[in-house]
C-alpha cells in the first residue's frame, strides 16, 4: 500500500510522455500533408525573392533568339538567279544574306555584324534531299545555334515524274540528315521551310518569252518543260509533280514534329502566293530579291513565335 502513491506517479508521467508523442506526430502528419498539398498544386506562394518559382520553372526548350545560324539545302537558299542570270547570289539569300533589301534571317535575329561573323550557308545550288546530311554534317562543325533548312524542289524538278524521289526516300534521307546533325548538336533548333508551289511558279512565269527561253536551259523540266502545252498528259504531269511536293512538305513535317527543338514554317512557304514581283526576271521561276525578302519574312516569324 505505501508504494501506490509512486505507481501512480509514474502512470501519470507515461500518459504524459505519450501524449506528448500523439501530439508531436500529429504535427509532423499535418506538416507532411501540407509539403504534399503545395506540390499537387504547384508548390505554394513563392519566397519574397521568388527564387523558389525560379528553381522549378523548367527553361525553354525553343530559344527564340539564338546568337548562331547555319544555312542547308538547295539554290533558293544559295540566291540563285537573283542578282545574275543562271548564278548564285548568297548575298541576298533569305537565311543569311547580307543585304539590306531583303533583310535575311541571320541579320534580323543576331544583327548585320554579327550575322557576318555567326552565319554561314552550306545551300548547294542543285541539291537534293539526299545531299541534306552531308550539308548539315559540314554545318555541325560551327557549332550554331540554328540550323535552317530549305530542300526538296529538286527531288521534283527532274527529267521526267518517274524520275523524282518517292516519298519513302524522301523521308529516310531527311531522317538521316537530322540524325546527322544530332549527332553532333543535339541541342541544336532546326527551322524547316516549306517547298514552294511549283506549279503555281509555272503559271506566273509561263507568259514570259525569256523566263521560258530559261527553262528550256533545263530548269525543272518535270513542271516547266513544254511550257506551253495545255493537254491532258500535260496537265497530268505538272499535277503529278504538285502532288509529289506536298507529299515531300507533309514528310518534313512529320519528321520535325518527332524532334522536340524543331518547327517548320507551318506550310507558309509553300501557301505564299509568289507574284511577278517575287520571282526572278531571269527565270521566273527562283525568287528575286523582293522574293528573298519575303521568305526572310516568313522564316522570322516562325523561329521567334513563342509557340509553333
Amino acid at each position: 500500500m505505501g508504494q501506490g502513491p509512486e505507481r501512480g506517479a509514474r502512470r501519470v508521467r507515461r500518459r504524459s510522455r505519450a501524449a506528448l508523442a500523439v501530439r508531436a506526430a500529429a504535427v509532423l502528419t499535418a506538416a507532411a500533408v501540407g509539403v504534399t498539398g503545395c506540390d499537387a498544386v504547384g508548390g505554394g506562394s513563392p519566397d519574397p525573392s521568388g527564387s523558389a518559382s525560379k528553381r522549378t520553372k523548367p527553361a525553354p526548350v525553343w530559344d527564340t533568339s539564338p546568337e548562331s545560324v547555319a544555312a542547308v539545302g538547295d539554290s533558293i537558299t544559295r540566291g540563285f538567279d537573283a542578282c545574275t542570270v543562271l548564278s548564285d547570289c548568297p548575298e541576298v539569300s533569305w537565311a543569311t544574306g547580307s543585304s539590306p533589301e531583303v533583310d535575311s534571317l541571320a541579320v534580323r535575329l543576331l544583327g548585320k555584324a554579327e550575322a557576318a561573323e555567326r552565319s554561314w550557308n552550306y545551300a548547294v545550288t542543285g541539291a537534293r534531299m539526299a545531299d541534306l546530311p552531308g550539308q548539315m554534317k559540314r554545318a555541325a562543325a560551327r557549332k550554331p545555334e540554328l540550323v535552317a533548312v530549305m530542300v526538296g524542289a529538286n527531288d521534283a524538278c527532274r527529267a521526267t515524274t518517274s524520275a523524282m524521289t518517292s516519298v519513302a526516300d524522301f523521308r529516310a534521307q531527311f531522317e538521316e540528315a537530322m540524325g546527322t546533325l544530332r549527332e553532333k548538336l543535339p541541342k541544336a533548333q532546326v527551322f524547316v521551310a516549306s517547298i514552294p508551289d511549283l506549279k503555281r511558279l509555272w503559271s506566273q512565269g509561263r507568259t514570259d518569252p525569256l523566263g521560258k527561253q530559261v527553262w528550256k536551259l533545263g530548269i525543272c523540266p518535270s513542271m516547266l518543260g513544254d511550257a506551253d502545252a495545255l493537254d491532258s498528259a500535260a496537265t497530268l504531269r505538272r499535277n503529278t509533280v504538285r502532288d509529289r511536293v506536298e507529299d515531300y512538305n507533309a514528310v518534313l513535317r512529320d519528321v520535325c514534329a518527332k524532334d522536340r527543338r524543331c518547327r517548320t514554317d507551318g506550310g507558309a512557304v509553300h501557301e505564299f502566293r509568289f507574284g511577278t514581283g517575287q520571282l526572278s526576271h531571269w527565270d521566273w521561276f527562283h525568287p528575286s530579291v523582293d522574293g528573298q525578302a519575303r521568305l526572310a519574312e516568313i522564316a522570322y516569324r516562325a523561329v521567334t513565335a513563342e509557340k509553333p
